[in-house]
């Protein structure tokens, strides 16, 4: 993942020239070395000690690029150094950590915010912007299905509920995104099918009640053999008027019921907008963009931790029906 960090930087001349990179932390200390030698970084400082390196550099972003237990150390260790700190996804491995989390953000003064890259490509920003605009009327599902089987080898492997901790969130804060609707509830079962190369909680299938009304249904598997889908998902938005669908990829349908007597009214095909032109559309890249902005201009990133912990709480939620077989309530 450090890797696609450092692309996102320094790929892009504009975070190229706004990001100065300073140091490398990991606990194998050999692997930093590798990584500075690979991107020619340099003089950066390298360290096995996360706060040795801050003090030696006087660093003022943390991005941090750790396996999910780890998160909370680090992310205390940036904030009580001074650093605005930019996370891995998740945000953290318990409601409650999130919330100590954005808790101490505050009480330093400094931003926390998580990598949610899926906002930031184009596909999910047209979405947004045709339920905004009214395209299909209001909407009132929303339905998205993620079938994969990546040997990822590593933590994943070994992890608890690897689909809804690990992958299920981008999906998860897309739907939250483009609806601006907020979970009221949800029902899941989660399994880890036979055949699965997962130690557990490979696939999963949650039925959301969101505001206003509105339902979202997810659909997923990390050992899903055969034809997958795109990373993003596949999508199927229903309003009052009409549906939208999108592969994940480049293909978009949008219709819109017609008007022909009998028992089916037929549909008529509308176009869906493009992303709005002030939208940022380059991903990861994005990312650090609106999170450096926000350091700049003041106020909050996009994807700040007193919002993603919104879209947390669908993951966490879901693990805890998946768990007692129960519907469980997300409102709060």
């Amino acid at each position: 993942m450090a890797r696609g960090w450092l692309r996102a930087i320094l790929d892009n001349p504009d975070l190229s020239q706004r990001v100065r990179l300073r140091g490398l932390v990991d606990l194998d200390i050999d692997a930093a070395r590798r990584l500075a030698a690979e991107f020619e970084l340099g003089d950066v400082v390298i360290g096995t000690d996360l706060a040795a390196v801050l003090e030696e550099t006087g660093a003022e972003i943390l991005f941090d690029v750790v396996v999910p237990p780890a998160r909370s150390t680090v992310v205390e260790i940036g904030l009580a150094h001074g650093c605005h700190v930019l996370s891995e996804k998740p945000l953290a491995s318990s409601m409650a950590e999130a919330e100590a989390l954005i808790a101490l953000a505050g009480q330093a003064e400094r931003i926390h915010a998580v990598v949610q890259n899926r906002r930031f490509i184009p596909g999910v920003r047209r979405l947004r912007r045709a339920v905004a605009e009214g395209l299909i009327g209001d909407l009132t599902a929303i339905h998205g299905d993620f079938f994969l089987g990546p040997h990822f080898g590593g933590f994943r492997e070994a992890m608890d509920n690897v689909l809804l901790l690990d992958m299920a969130i981008h999906t998860f804060d897309a739907a939250r995104f483009i609806s601006a609707k907020q979970p009221q509830s949800v029902y899941c079962l989660e399994t880890n099918p036979a055949g699965s190369w997962y130690r557990h909680g490979a696939a999963a299938d949650a039925i959301f009640q969101m505001s206003d009304g509105c339902v979202f249904t997810y659909r997923g598997s990390w050992c899903a053999p055969g034809q997958p889908t795109s990373w993003e998902s596949r999508w199927r938005l229903v309003g009052t008027k009409g549906m939208i669908t999108w592969d994940g990829a480049e293909t978009f349908e949008a219709t819109i019921a017609g008007k022909e007597p009998g028992l089916l009214p037929g549909h008529v095909a509308v176009d869906v907008p493009a992303a709005p032109e002030d939208a940022r559309t380059l991903g990861h890249a994005s990312v650090i963009a609106d999170f450096i902005d926000a350091i700049g201009r003041g106020g909050a990133p996009e994807t700040v931790s007193s919002d993603n912990i919104k879209s947390l709480a669908m993951v966490f939620g879901a693990i805890e029906s998946a768990r007692t077989g129960m519907p469980v309530s997300i409102a709060a």
